[in-house]
C-alpha cells in the first residue's frame, strides 16, 4: 500500500528526545474516487515563464543566494494531550515542536506555508538567516488546500520576498530545485525534476488536493512550506508531502508540491484571516473507463455518481447515487446512480474533471449539471438539473454516510 506522510519536523521540548512525526495520509492517492469540492478566491498576477527559458536560467548555487534568503524557518508549538499512564480516566500534556519551513511572498510581513505546520499551534515563530526569530499570527488558512498564511512584523527585517510563478507551465522533466529546513538543518538545498504532473494527494482534513506536482527532488520531515524552485528561481510549488514506500519516514525519491497557481489564486483571501472554505457539491464519484466496462453504461467517460450527501447541493438539485452493490475492477463499486457528462456545458470525462469544474466556482454559483439516469431495461434519459453550490465543510464527512 502506498505510504505518504505530512512532512513537518517535530522536536519534544520535555524530556529533550528527537522524533520525527509520523502522520499518515490515508488513501487517496491511487484511487479512481473523488470528493468534489473546490475553493477560488481572486486570482494574482502570474510571472510568465516557459520551460525553454528556464533550462538556461540560474544555476543550483545562483538560485540558492538569491531566494534562500526568502525562505523562512517555521516553528509551531503544540499541546499534546495524552492519557495518562497513572491515572486512570486522567489526561497528561506535554508541548511539542513542529518545524518546517515558509515562503516570504510580501515585504509586509507575510508568509505562506503548510497548514499542518501550524496546525492546533499555541505559539508560531519564524527566524531567517540571521537567526533573528520573531513570532508570527496565523492570519488564514485553507486545511482542504494544506495552506496557511502568516504574518510577522517587519521591525528591524529586511524580508525577500520570493517571485511567485505559474505552475501551469511546467512540464515534466524541467528541472527544480527546493529550500528547506529537512530534519532541523536550516536553509538546505536539493535538486531534481519534474518527475509528473497532475497528482492527487490528500490534505490534514480528509479532502483531495489536485494538480500536485510530483519531483525527485529530495524533500524530508520540515521541507514543508518551503518552495519548489524554478530554474528562473521562481516558486512553481510548495513542498508538502512525500511518499515513504511503506516504511520508513524519509524521503524515497518522491515528494508532493502544491501547485503556486492554487496559493496565488486564494492568497488574498487569505490574507484577510480566518478560514478559506470553497465550494461545495456534495457527492462522491467514480471515473468510467474500461475497468467499468462490465457494467455496460451508455457512455465510454464520464462521473458515475455513488453517494449523495444528504442536504448538500446535489442532494437539492435531485442528484440520484447508486443503489445496488456489484464488484468491479476497481472493487465494490455502487451502481444505478447518475452520470454527470457535463458541467456548464463543459464535457465531464473524469470524476477528476468533475472536481476540477466544481474548483472554479465559489459557494453560492448556479451550476448548470447534464446527466444520464437509468430508466429501466438498460436505457437511460438526459436531464439537466441546477444546484446552487454550499460551503465546504471542515472535514471528509463520516465514511458511514453518504459524503460529498
Amino acid at each position: 500500500m502506498r505510504r505518504t506522510l505530512l512532512i513537518p519536523f517535530i522536536a519534544a521540548l520535555l524530556g529533550g528526545g528527537v522524533v520525527v512525526a509520523v502522520v499518515a495520509v490515508a488513501g487517496g492517492l491511487g484511487e479512481n474516487k473523488t470528493t468534489v469540492t473546490t475553493v477560488q478566491s481572486p486570482s494574482l498576477p502570474v510571472t510568465p515563464s516557459n520551460a525553454s527559458q528556464r533550462t538556461a536560467g540560474l544555476t543550483p548555487h545562483e538560485a540558492y543566494v538569491r531566494d534562500a534568503p526568502g525562505v523562512a524557518f517555521v516553528t509551531s508549538t503544540v499541546v499534546q494531550k495524552t492519557e495518562s499512564p497513572f491515572l486512570f480516566g486522567q489526561e497528561s500534556q506535554s508541548q511539542d515542536e513542529d518545524t518546517g519551513s515558509g515562503i516570504v511572498v510580501s515585504g509586509n510581513g507575510t508568509i505562506l506555508t503548510n497548514y499542518h505546520v501550524v496546525e492546533n499551534a499555541i505559539k508560531v515563530t519564524v527566524s531567517f538567516e540571521k537567526g533573528k526569530s520573531v513570532e508570527a499570527k496565523v492570519l488564514g488558512t485553507d486545511p482542504s488546500n494544506d495552506l496557511a498564511v502568516l504574518r510577522i512584523s517587519t521591525d528591524g527585517l529586511t524580508l525577500h520576498p520570493l517571485t511567485l510563478g505559474d505552475s501551469s507551465s511546467v512540464q515534466v522533466g524541467d528541472p527544480v530545485y527546493a529550500i528547506g529546513n529537512p530534519f532541523d538543518l536550516e536553509r538546505t538545498l536539493t535538486t531534481g525534476v519534474i518527475s509528473a504532473l497532475q497528482r492527487q494527494i490528500t490534505a490534514p482534513n480528509g479532502f483531495a488536493i489536485d494538480n500536485v506536482l510530483q519531483t525527485d527532488a529530495p524533500i524530508n520531515p520540515g521541507n514543508s512550506g518551503g518552495p519548489l524552485l524554478n530554474t528562473a528561481g521562481e516558486v512553481i510549488g510548495i513542498n508538502s508531502q512525500i511518499e515513504t514506500g511503506g516504511s520508513g519516514d524519509g524521503s524515497v525519491g518522491i515528494g508532493f508540491s502544491i501547485p503556486i497557481n492554487t496559493a496565488k489564486s486564494e492568497l488574498a483571501e487569505l490574507e484577510k484571516g480566518g478560514t478559506v472554505r470553497g465550494a461545495y457539491l456534495g457527492l462522491t464519484s467514480l471515473t468510467i473507463d474500461g475497468s467499468l466496462s462490465a457494467l455496460n453504461l451508455p457512455v465510454k467517460s464520464g462521473a458515475l455518481v455513488e453517494s449523495v450527501e444528504r442536504g448538500t447541493a446535489a442532494a437539492k438539485a435531485g442528484i440520484r447515487g447508486g443503489t445496488v452493490n456489484t464488484t468491479t475492477e476497481n472493487g465494490q463499486v455502487a451502481v444505478g446512480g447518475d452520470i454527470i457528462v457535463k458541467i456548464d456545458g463543459k464535457a465531464v470525462t473524469s470524476s477528476e474533471d468533475l472536481a476540477s469544474d466544481i474548483e472554479e466556482k465559489r459557494p453560492g454559483d448556479k451550476i448548470s449539471i447534464e446527466l444520464l439516469r437509468a430508466a429501466g431495461n438498460g436505457k437511460y434519459e438526459s436531464k439537466t438539473v441546477t444546484a446552487t453550490l454550499g460551503q465546504r465543510p471542515n472535514s471528509v464527512p463520516n465514511p458511514n454516510t453518504p459524503e460529498g
